[in-house]
Order: structure tokens, then C-alpha cells, then sequence
């Protein structure tokens, strides 16, 4: 297995993997977002892949508006962290966050900040098992007018 960052050539995969994280996205307008952030100096995708076989992906970001629990800004954020399910427990989503973590750090930034639904367990678990500690928990609301 080999990490892989985005480039032309794997934009399609990583769109794919997406959809697969966010079923009710819409590939094109993934696709474009992901293919905008080639060159991007504020953002970080990474693959996984063994083979012509990828297995999931990382993307974080370079955040500069407040950001739940960070102590400064700016801050690199988890934009999202997938693994296919027959590759999960294997090591890949901590080997994809190293890269990521590694950039950030290249970028200058001290903290790395992620979020989840509360009833995520899976991805609570992850997360603590790489480093992270809790920040706070909200509640969203929404009001039709």
C-alpha cells in the first residue's frame, strides 16, 4: 500500500470514495471541488491505494475562522477521513491522517481539529485512538420562517 496525494490522475477515485462517505452528494460537484483543490495551498488530500485499488482518503484543510476548541487560528481541519469497510482495522485512516498531520505541520500550525456526529461511535473511537481529545459537544437546531 502507498499514499498517493490528489493530482488529475486519481480525482476521479477520490470523488468516488467520497460519495461513498457522503451518499447524498453529487459527483459532478464533487468532482469539481476535488479537481480545485490540485493546487491548492490551503487544503490536503491524500489516497490510499494497493494496486489500481484505492482504499480511502483523507482531506483536511487550513481553517481560519473560529473553530471549536482550537486555541489559535489558524487551524488544519479534518474536512473528511474514509476508509472502504474490507480495509478498515488495517492502519490505513492513521497512515493517511500522518501525512496529513505531517503537512500541517510543514504549514506552521499546532493543532489539528476534526468533528463527528454524536452517535458515531466508530469514528468517536478513531479519533481518541490518534491523538485526539474532546473538544465539546453541540446541538444544532433549525427553524423554518
Amino acid at each position: 500500500m502507498h499514499i498517493e496525494l490528489l493530482s488529475a490522475d486519481n480525482c476521479q477515485a477520490l470523488t468516488e470514495l467520497a460519495l461513498e462517505l457522503w451518499p447524498d452528494a453529487v459527483f459532478e460537484e464533487e468532482y469539481e471541488e476535488f479537481a480545485a483543490l490540485i493546487e491548492s495551498e490551503n487544503d490536503r488530500c491524500c489516497l490510499a491505494r494497493e494496486g489500481e485499488e484505492y482504499m480511502g482518503f483523507a482531506h483536511i484543510s487550513i481553517r481560519r475562522e473560529y473553530v471549536e476548541g482550537a486555541d489559535d487560528l489558524p487551524v488544519a481541519y479534518v474536512e473528511g477521513i474514509y476508509v472502504r469497510p474490507r480495509y478498515q482495522k488495517q492502519g490505513i485512516a492513521k497512515q493517511l491522517m500522518a501525512v496529513a498531520e505531517a503537512w500541517a505541520r510543514q504549514k506552521g500550525l499546532t493543532q489539528l481539529a476534526s468533528d463527528t456526529p454524536a452517535d458515531n461511535s466508530a469514528s468517536i473511537h478513531f479519533h481518541t485512538n490518534i491523538g485526539f481529545t474532546e473538544a465539546g459537544r453541540i446541538v444544532c437546531f433549525i427553524k423554518e420562517l
